[in-house]
């Protein structure tokens, strides 16, 4: 973990709310001089802590409204298989997000689609890439919060 002063927690919060600020705008926020305020932006992606800088589209316009959340238990626990589950299912460009999981469940795969077919394409992709125990899909009926701003200390 990186120790981060206020200055360094502003700037991530104004960053991480609307990323196309200019530095001089977020200079004036945080009261640093732009030349300052670039430095410590350099030295937190250089850090590692700013990862990249990029538009949140929205899913709706795009024609890939429908959320769902898909749970995989694995047909087997070796690494040769995740492997190639985690190969196939990295070129899905409908998986939007993709985790290993405790508990029951072992994958749980958040896809944007366009529609029930859409999502059962994606299905019938899964289940070719490698043996899986069981696939579970939930579809999302509404949106109550979505956000990617991670919560930073005050």
């Amino acid at each position: 973990m990186i120790a981060l002063d206020m200055v360094d927690s502003k700037i991530l919060d104004l960053l991480q709310t609307d990323a196309s600020r200019s530095i001089a705008e977020i200079a004036d926020q945080v009261h640093l001089s732009q030349n300052a305020c670039w430095r410590r932006i350099k030295r937190l992606e250089e850090e590692g802590v700013i990862v990249k800088r990029v538009a949140l589209l929205d899913p709706e316009k795009l024609g890939v409204g429908v959320t769902v959340f898909v749970s995989v238990r694995a047909g087997e626990h070796s690494e040769k298989w995740l492997e190639t589950f985690a190969s196939a299912v990295r070129k899905m460009p409908e998986v939007v997000e993709f985790y290993r999981m405790t508990g029951d469940v072992d994958y749980l795969l958040k896809l944007q689609v366009a529609n029930i077919a859409a999502y059962d394409r994606v299905y019938k992709s899964l289940i070719k890439a490698a043996p899986i125990t069981d696939v579970s899909a939930a579809f999302a009926m509404e949106e109550l919060k979505r956000s990617t701003a991670l919560p930073l200390a005050s």
